[in-house]
C-alpha cells in the first residue's frame, strides 16, 4: 500500500512540474554561441513553466548577445520590438567568401587581397543610409512557400531579390590583424549583417564573411538588461525553492511600447475596451493624438489601440493575471 501511495505522490509531483502557468513580461537573454533562437525560447519557457513564449528577432547559432524573449501577453507586443533599431558588433574575416556568408559555411571563393583600414573607412559611406541588400541564400526568407535555407541545403538555385534596408551607423572599431576587422553597425529591420560583410568584401576585392557576431541592442532593450543563460538557470531554481521572485527578472510587457503614446482611461472605459468596444475621448482636456497608442488604467496596461476621429479603437487587449514582469530599468538607463 505504501508503494502505491509513493507512486501516486511521485506522479502527482511530475504533473505539478508539467503544469503551465500565466507569465507575462520580457526576459532579455544573452544568448550564447551555438544555440538557436528557437532553443533559447524553449529553455526560458520551460524554466518559467510559461504557457506562451516567442522572440523578437532571430539570432543565428553563430551569433551571441541580446535576444528579447516575450512571455505570455508580451507576445502581442513583439512587432513593436522587431521594428526597432538593432546594434551589432561583428568581425569580418577577409580573403574567403562562404556559401552561408558566415564561418559555418563552405568556402566558395578566395582572394589574396587584404584591405587597409583606410580602404575600409573610405568604403563605409557606400554602405550607410538607405541601401539595397540581397539577403543571404541561407536565410529564412520564403520562396514559393519554402525557406531559402532549406532550398540552399538541397542544392537548389536560390535567387533572392534586393530589398531596401537602412543602416544608420557603420564604423570600423579595430584591425586585430590583416585577416580580420571589427565593425559596429546600427541598422533597421530586415538587415543581414552576413550580407553586409559579403558585399563589403566584394567591393574591396578581398572577399569576406562574418567570423563573429554579437547583438547589443534591439529596440528598447540594451546590454544592461541582458541575463546570461548560466545565471538564469540557478535563479529559477532558487525562486522555485521560495528564495526569490522570478518576476524580478522580467521587464514589464509595456517596455516594448516605449515609443508610442500612452493614454490613461477610467476603469469603466478599460472594461469596455477589453470587451472589444470603442471608447470616445471626451472633454476639453482630451489629448490630441492619432494612430497607435497604449492604453492604461490604474497604472496597468489594458490594450493596444488606434485613435481615429476622437475614438479609441482596441486592436489587442491584455489580460495580465498571473506572474507579471516587474523589473525596472537598470541603473544608467
Amino acid at each position: 500500500m505504501t508503494d502505491i501511495n509513493q507512486d501516486r505522490t511521485s506522479e502527482q509531483g511530475k504533473q505539478r512540474k508539467r503544469e503551465k502557468r500565466d507569465v507575462h513580461g520580457w526576459l532579455v537573454l544573452d544568448k550564447p554561441v551555438g544555440m538557436t533562437s528557437t532553443h533559447a525560447v524553449s529553455v526560458v519557457k520551460r524554466l518559467y513553466q510559461a504557457r506562451r513564449a516567442g522572440h523578437a528577432g532571430t539570432l543565428d547559432p553563430l551569433a551571441s548577445g541580446l535576444l528579447p524573449i516575450a512571455l505570455g501577453e508580451a507576445t502581442k507586443t513583439v512587432p513593436f520590438v522587431m521594428d526597432g533599431r538593432k546594434t551589432y558588433c561583428f568581425t569580418i574575416r577577409w580573403g574567403e567568401e562562404r556559401d552561408t556568408d558566415d564561418a559555418e559555411g563552405q568556402v566558395v571563393a578566395t582572394s589574396a587581397a587584404r584591405p587597409s583600414s583606410e580602404d575600409i573607412r573610405a568604403l563605409l559611406p557606400r554602405f550607410t543610409g538607405a541601401i539595397a541588400q540581397v539577403p543571404p541564400r541561407f536565410s529564412a526568407i520564403k520562396i514559393a512557400g519554402e525557406r531559402a535555407y532549406d532550398l540552399a541545403r538541397e542544392g537548389a538555385e536560390v535567387a533572392l531579390e534586393a530589398r531596401p534596408i537602412d543602416i544608420h551607423r557603420l564604423e570600423l572599431i579595430a584591425m586585430p590583424d590583416a585577416d580580420h576587422s571589427v565593425l559596429a553597425a546600427e541598422c533597421g529591420k530586415g538587415t543581414y549583417v552576413r550580407a553586409l560583410a559579403r558585399d563589403m568584401g566584394r567591393a574591396l576585392g578581398s572577399l569576406g564573411h562574418v567570423a563573429a557576431l554579437r547583438r547589443t541592442i534591439v529596440g528598447p532593450f540594451g546590454e544592461a538588461h541582458m541575463i546570461p543563460l548560466e545565471r538564469l538557470d540557478p535563479l529559477c531554481h532558487r525562486a522555485a525553492a521560495g528564495e526569490g521572485n522570478l518576476a524580478d527578472l522580467l521587464l514589464p510587457v509595456e517596455t516594448a511600447l516605449d515609443d508610442i503614446p500612452a493614454l490613461a482611461v477610467s476603469r469603466a472605459d478599460a472594461a469596455r475596451l477589453q470587451r472589444g468596444q470603442a471608447v470616445l475621448l471626451r472633454g476639453r482636456d482630451a489629448p490630441i493624438v492619432h494612430g497607435p497608442v497604449s492604453v492604461r488604467a490604474g497604472g496597468r496596461l489594458v490594450a493596444l489601440a488606434e485613435v481615429d476621429r476622437g475614438e479609441i479603437v482596441p486592436k489587442r487587449v491584455f489580460n495580465l493575471t498571473g506572474l507579471i514582469g516587474s523589473a525596472g530599468a537598470p541603473e544608467g538607463q
